[in-house]
Parts: structure tokens; C-alpha cells; sequence
């Protein structure tokens, strides 16, 4: 039975099942979540443009986050040999190039039901799309310096969401006031990205990746990431008391506080508390996202 089972043909076509973990859904919620701060923040009302908003959310995680994951995986496919042989790639249930073909079919679908969404989402995802084939593929391949490679995920995981969940809404480029909050959470995701980066320091050594634990070592990172996280946001909190805001203001900066108490506990110990913090301090991170994204309604 062992020399049958050896000698079975390989399966020529992808797994169902293998297709789904290559798209990763459990990494389709940040940009969904920006996206619909991005429609909140527009000021229209959601309940009448339900279709728009469904579309859009698909777009923004399915479909563009979903297309990321695939050419990380096929760009990362020797890697994953060695590291993660059980991945869909290296495991053979995506078999051949299918990989890449997925990647490009995903794309090219991507690009489909932007155009269909407006010509302001069009070029916001052909953006995105450009930003993602080079976070992973050479030569480009951004991700192998933690600068420009968390900047490029912060960038296209909340910014550009944000931004399209806008310009779905208004048929048209969104106002300065949506585009500054948006490249703000953009910023301060940079450091959130850099939490993951905390659980690969060895393996990122090895393979020669210049993540920002790897750069500035682990303390040195850990700073910079808490700075990253929390300057954006209290420049945010400025802006609400500015634009007349208060209370948004104030629930913002509550959600500031809880965030720098638990980053004094990070910093303490960031390899072993950055998963801590990425599952508690992050959500208020988010929660902030939301809460700035309605004192924009009315104002943007």
C-alpha cells in the first residue's frame, strides 16, 4: 500500500481547500476594516449603497489582500520549503505553477471589479497591485528591508483601503481631511507591521532579510515601532480638537493611553510580548481608526 500510495500521480490542478490558505483570510480583516472606515468617514449613507460597500469590502480583502498572499507565497515558495513545507505551495496541493497563475488571475479579477467601482478605485487598486507584486517579487522585492517593506504593507493595508472605502462612496477623489487620516493610520502602521517581524529574528538573519529587529536590534526596533504607532494617533487627537472634534478627541486619547501603558510592558520584553501586544493593543489601535473615522463625517 506504502509503494501505491508513493507512486500516485501528483494532482494536476490546485486544491479547493489549498487555494483558500494560499488567499489567507485571516488576513483580509485589516484592509476590510479600513475600507469601512474609509466609507464611514465619507459621510454617505451606508444603508443606501449597500451593494457599493460590499463590492468594495470584497475588493479590498478577498480579492487585492488575497492577491498579496498569493505572490508572497509563490515568491517565498524555496523558503517556505525549508521553513513551512506544509504551505499549499511547497506542499504540491497548489501543484506546478499554479501559484503564479493564481497570483495573475487574481490580479487581472482584482483590476476587473475596480474598473467596475469607478475610475478613482481603478487606479487606487492598480496602485495596490503594483505595491503588492513589488513588496514580494524581484527586483524590487520590498520586504526585504523593514523600511520600505512595512511601509509598503501599512500603506496598501490601511491607507489605500480607507481611501478607496471613500472614493466608492463619493465617485470621486476624497477630501484632504480623509486623506490625511488615512496616511496617518498608514504611518502608524508601519510599526504595527513591525511586531510580526519580533517572531523571525533568527530565520531573518539566515536568509539575509534586514527587518528592523534584525537592523536595530530588538530594543532598538521595539521603540521605534511604539513610536511609530503612537505619534500618528496624537497627531490625529490634534487634528479632531482642531476641526472641533472634542469628543472624539477624547475618545481617542483614552484609547492612547491604555495602548502606551501596555507598550511600557512590551518594551520590557518585546520578543516575547510582541504577540501579547499585536492580540491587545492593536485592536485599540483600530478602535481609534473608527471612532476618527466618524468625526469625519459631515466635516471631509
Amino acid at each position: 500500500m506504502a509503494n501505491l500510495a508513493s507512486t500516485r500521480p501528483a494532482p494536476s490542478l490546485p486544491q479547493p481547500a489549498a487555494v483558500v490558505q494560499l488567499l489567507k483570510p485571516v488576513t483580509w480583516f485589516p484592509p476590510m476594516w479600513a475600507f469601512a472606515c474609509g466609507a464611514v468617514s465619507s459621510g454617505v449613507s451606508l444603508s443606501d449603497h449597500w451593494g457599493l460597500v460590499l463590492a468594495g469590502m470584497a475588493l479590498s480583502g478577498p480579492l487585492v489582500c488575497g492577491t498579496s498572499q498569493a505572490v508572497n507565497d509563490w515568491f517565498d515558495r524555496h523558503v517556505d520549503a525549508i521553513n513551512e513545507p506544509g504551505r499549499p505551495i511547497p506542499s504540491g496541493r497548489i501543484p506546478g505553477r499554479w501559484g503564479l497563475f493564481i497570483a495573475v488571475i487574481w490580479t487581472v479579477l482584482s483590476l476587473a471589479v475596480a474598473l467596475a467601482l469607478g475610475p478613482v478605485v481603478f487606479w487606487a487598486a492598480g496602485f495596490g497591485m503594483a505595491m503588492a507584486w513589488a513588496y514580494s517579487a524581484p527586483p524590487f522585492r520590498l520586504k526585504g528591508n523593514g523600511w520600505w517593506g512595512n511601509a509598503a504593507v501599512g500603506l496598501c493595508y490601511e491607507g489605500l483601503p480607507w481611501f478607496t472605502g471613500a472614493a466608492v462612496l463619493l465617485s470621486a477623489v476624497p477630501g484632504w481631511a480623509i486623506l490625511v487620516l488615512a496616511l496617518l493610520y498608514s504611518a502608524g502602521a508601519h510599526g504595527i507591521m513591525t511586531l510580526n517581524d519580533f517572531k523571525a529574528i533568527a530565520g531573518d538573519t539566515r536568509m539575509g532579510v534586514r527587518s528592523l529587529p534584525v537592523q536595530l536590534g530588538v530594543a532598538g526596533a521595539a521603540r521605534v515601532a511604539c513610536a511609530v504607532m503612537a505619534l500618528p494617533q496624537v497627531a490625529v487627537i490634534g487634528l479632531l480638537v482642531v476641526w472641533g472634534r472634542p469628543l472624539h478627541a477624547a475618545a481617542v486619547s483614552v484609547l492612547l493611553l491604555v495602548q502606551l501603558v501596555m507598550m511600557r510592558r512590551f518594551l520590557a520584553e518585546p520578543v516575547q510580548r510582541a504577540l501579547w501586544y499585536s492580540g491587545f493593543g492593536v485592536p485599540l489601535y483600530v478602535s481609534g481608526m473608527m471612532v476618527s473615522a466618524f468625526a469625519l463625517r459631515g466635516l471631509a
